[in-house]
């Protein structure tokens, strides 16, 4: 569509002068006694030096605003193509003065509505796929496929009988999403096979997500959480509450960014990425790419992924993004780069194992950064610079002594802490697809 618009904007300053002139011509040599050529052309030159002026103004629409507003090249194309085809009617011989003024009117009318509905679909479709994000979280990302007694599960098995095994009085487990397979495998190696452990709500063991997750573990409704950071809110909100947490690394993996496969950008540097983030840097073309408009998404303060955004910009302010550019799920931002908005030039970033083993499409790209991909290999031995630990959360201090079963389940909470990180847990840790806090 925008190639078709280029090429009727192309031809918008010639066709427009040849019309205008011709229309002038016919006008004088009807109306008076200008019947030599050189008079009709220099009357007819005269007559269109308005529409001359006016074709200039859009000129300056057509070359220069796509530089200023890269992300939105249709606009003077289409505002280009509506001008001519109106001009088109209005001198067009054949039609009568009311029906030229009739069609004027209604392509005028249907182009205003066009660039006036379109932007407010636009938002209306960013809120909207926000708020059904949350509503299909599990479908979105099919979180079901690794429910740990399934008969089909995606959750991964060891090889051999665990040396954990719990008979009852299990840990209440939740986390967040990218964490949940991982988790899910612990289950499934350690926890009786029942039913009524894991589930959406009211189970033992549920993905509710960082944000959620981190309550649940203050409230005392969870005993250990999976977390890939805690965010200076939460252990400010711990501390208020008189709770001590502690924060136990069990594995490394590496946070990501990423875009659309037509992007032409497959690498970016530490401080590029600081620089968009900061909104300094607003165009694809200043970071080696086309020139087009960098739509930066970002998550909700206190989820996961933003937590690690903001650890990376290193204490640097992040732009205000707009409601629009904000998604509460990981789903929902991979949508948007990938999907619903279809936004080459869009930006999102997330976990290597959410992109690469839980999504099942293939429609964007991970970004190098400073020239190294995110491989198990570069997650491991740091070379990649976004690779990082991520951690289970449990109670230190400040939980409620409770009954004889509370206490129990501590215990079995102590117990599977120090299984993960065994040498076992760490096997089966790898086998899901995460990487090793101590690789061999």
């Amino acid at each position: 569509m925008e190639t078709v618009m280029q090429l009727f904007s192309t031809f918008f300053i010639p066709s427009l002068l040849v019309f205008a002139c011709f229309g002038s011509a016919v006008g004088i040599a009807k109306a008076g006694p200008w019947q030599t050529l050189p008079a009709k052309i220099i009357c007819s030159a005269f007559c269109a030096a308005p529409l001359a002026v006016f074709v200039a103004l859009f000129s300056i629409i057509v070359f220069f605003v796509p530089y200023f507003i890269p992300d939105r090249h249709w606009v003077p194309y289409a505002g280009c193509a509506m001008v001519l085809a109106v001009c088109w009617i209005s001198i067009w011989k054949p039609f009568g003065v009311r029906a030229r003024k009739i069609i004027a009117l209604c392509i005028t009318g249907m182009c205003v509505l066009f660039f006036v509905g379109v932007p407010l679909f636009r938002y209306f479709q960013g809120a909207v796929v926000s708020d059904w994000e949350e509503a299909v979280l599990w479908e979105e990302i099919d979180l079901y496929q690794y429910q740990p007694f399934l008969p089909d599960t995606n959750a991964k098995s060891l090889d051999v009988p665990s040396d954990l095994r719990f008979d009852g009085n299990t840990p209440r487990l939740d986390g967040a999403t990218a964490l949940y397979p991982l988790y899910a495998s612990f289950v499934r190696a350690t926890y009786p096979e029942d039913a009524n452990i894991y589930g959406l709500n009211d189970a033992e063991v549920i993905c509710s997500r960082t944000g959620k997750a981190f309550e649940n573990l203050l409230d005392g409704r969870a005993d250990m959480i999976f977390l890939m950071g805690i965010s200076e809110d939460q252990a400010a909100a711990a501390q208020n509450r008189g709770i001590e947490l502690k924060i136990t690394p069990i594995g490394r993996e590496a946070f990501v960014f990423f875009v659309h496969r037509a992007n032409t950008v497959s690498d970016l540097s530490v401080d590029g990425i600081r620089s968009i983030y900061t909104g300094e840097t607003t165009n694809w073309r200043e970071v080696g790419g086309s020139n087009d408009a960098i739509r930066a998404y970002q998550r909700p303060p206190n989820s996961g992924s933003q937590t690690m955004l903001e650890e990376i910009m290193n204490g640097l302010p992040l732009a205000d993004a707009p409601t629009e550019n904000i998604y509460s799920t990981m789903g929902g931002m991979y949508q948007a780069v990938a999907h619903y908005q279809n936004h080459k030039n869009a930006l999102g970033y997330s976990f290597r194992f959410y992109i690469n083993d839980m999504i099942d499409e293939d429609n964007v790209k991970l970004l190098s950064i400073d020239g190294v991909a995110p491989t198990a290999l570069s997650i491991a031995d740091k070379t990649y610079p976004f690779a990082h630990d991520f951690y289970a959360v449990t109670v230190a201090k400040g939980a409620p002594d409770g009954n004889e079963r509370q206490r129990e389940r501590m215990e079995n909470t102590e117990a599977l802490l120090a299984w993960i990180l065994s040498p076992q847990g760490q096997g089966l840790l790898e086998k899901t697809g995460y990487v090793r806090l101590s690789p061999d």
